[in-house]
């Protein structure tokens, strides 16, 4: 039987058993206390409403048909909605003031995840949940188990990948790549409004890139931007005079890199593949490194606000550990987009889809094994000083354009 089979049939059993016994009397019985308070599942199936305001839904759509099949008993449909990143939080406070909640699982990235702590409209997850989640932290990649932390407890990560900083460019626009923030600083004075990132708040590529800053300038606290990025908001107010404004999300500027209007941009993983093959830019364009960087990892969490129903939080829970199957993760290497993607140990490319295999053989790079392997992985910042880092940018940085 392998692993996948193992971890299946283990929450089955734990399921039924909490199903046939009415729960709490029979696992208390049985020493099962670690589940006694893990919810019964409905006795008809559900609705699943998702609000995805990562920009993972096409990623991690599959799973949910995955789930709907393998389950029609509990899942009858699912409903999905997206909505913008910064209006995730104030949404969900609304609703759950009001006693009105119409959201069962949230698909988040980095930056909802920080509002939605700060706000405190999440469910805990860890460790009340945990037993949902046998030896998750063991599953987990060590740089996932780190994206992890960042959640204190209120999300689980789905999608897990060494983002950045890269520079994306065509070959024919830029001869010479900068190596350094420095030599980036310079090239920009050089090519006034060639080059940009997007709104850090809105963008991965645009935080990824601020976060990367404090450690290729050598600042005395990476992991503070108050007291501890002096050197890098200094930085950051220079390279703006040569930036001609901040979209407020990544995809406009890969149309403008596309039609030539920027020639350099900061971008990741994902924004390197899957933007060549969707052909939203050219198949020819190329990343460069800087020197002795540190990887900023990024991610996608599964959050499920407060105040949901206890049937429907049984529903949520046993979809999230199907999730965290390897053979359901291996969904997430999609068209490259959270390159690579799973935040589960052991899932390779050769067990997703063949149309993902073959968008990664032919849009993928070489390198980025040998990157990943020999550069310092780092966190992002955590969810309250995110939330600081996006409230000083726009401030100090983006109101000036």
């Amino acid at each position: 039987m392998t692993s996948e089979h193992k971890t299946k049939s283990y929450r089955f059993r734990r399921r039924d058993l909490l199903a046939l016994a009415g729960g709490t009397a029979l696992a208390t019985a049985m020493g099962l206390s670690a589940f006694a308070q893990t919810p019964a599942l409905p006795a008809e199936p559900i609705v699943l409403s998702v609000l995805d305001v990562g920009g993972v839904l096409e990623v991690a759509q599959g799973m949910f048909e995955n789930y709907k099949a393998a389950h029609p008993e509990i899942v009858s449909d699912v409903i999905f909605v997206k909505a913008p990143a910064p209006e995730m939080a104030s949404k969900l406070q609304v609703q759950q003031n009001a006693g009105r909640l119409d959201v069962d699982l949230i698909l988040t990235g980095t930056d909802a995840m920080a509002a939605g702590i700060e706000f405190g409209v999440f469910e805990e997850m860890l460790p009340k949940h945990a037993s949902s989640f046998p030896d998750l932290d063991a599953r987990q990649l060590p740089g996932a188990r780190n994206l992890q932390k960042m959640a204190k407890g209120q999300g689980i990560v789905n999608v897990y990948y060494p983002g950045g900083p890269l520079l994306f460019f065509m070959p024919e626009s830029v001869a010479t790549p900068p190596k350094t923030a420095l030599e980036l600083l310079e090239w920009a004075k050089a090519n006034p409004g060639k080059f940009g990132y997007a709104r850090p708040a809105n963008s991965g590529p645009g935080r990824t890139f601020v976060m990367a800053l404090p450690y290729l300038l050598g600042d005395s606290d990476p992991s503070d931007p108050v007291n501890g990025w002096e050197k890098t908001w200094a930085y950051l107010k220079d390279i703006n005079e040569y930036i001609e404004y901040y979209p407020s999300g990544t995809a406009q500027l890969m149309t403008e890199f596309a039609q030539g209007t920027r020639t350099l941009l900061a971008t990741t993983t994902g924004f390197d593949i899957n933007p060549r093959a969707l052909g939203i830019v050219p198949k020819g364009a190329m990343i460069s490194t800087f020197d002795n960087f540190h990887w900023i990892s990024g991610g996608n969490f599964f959050a499920v606000p407060k105040g949901i129903s206890e049937d429907r939080l049984a529903v949520v829970l046993d979809f999230i550990a199907f999730a965290l199957e390897p053979k359901q993760q291996a969904v997430l290497y999609d068209t490259g987009y959270l390159y690579p993607g799973p935040s589960i140990d052991g899932v390779t490319i050769d067990m997703a889809p063949q149309s993902s295999q073959d968008v990664i053989k032919e849009f993928g790079r070489d390198e980025y094994a040998d990157l990943i392997a020999n550069n310092p992985i780092e966190p992002p910042l955590t969810a309250v000083n995110m939330v600081k880092m996006f409230e000083m940018w726009d401030q100090q940085i983006g109101s000036t354009k």
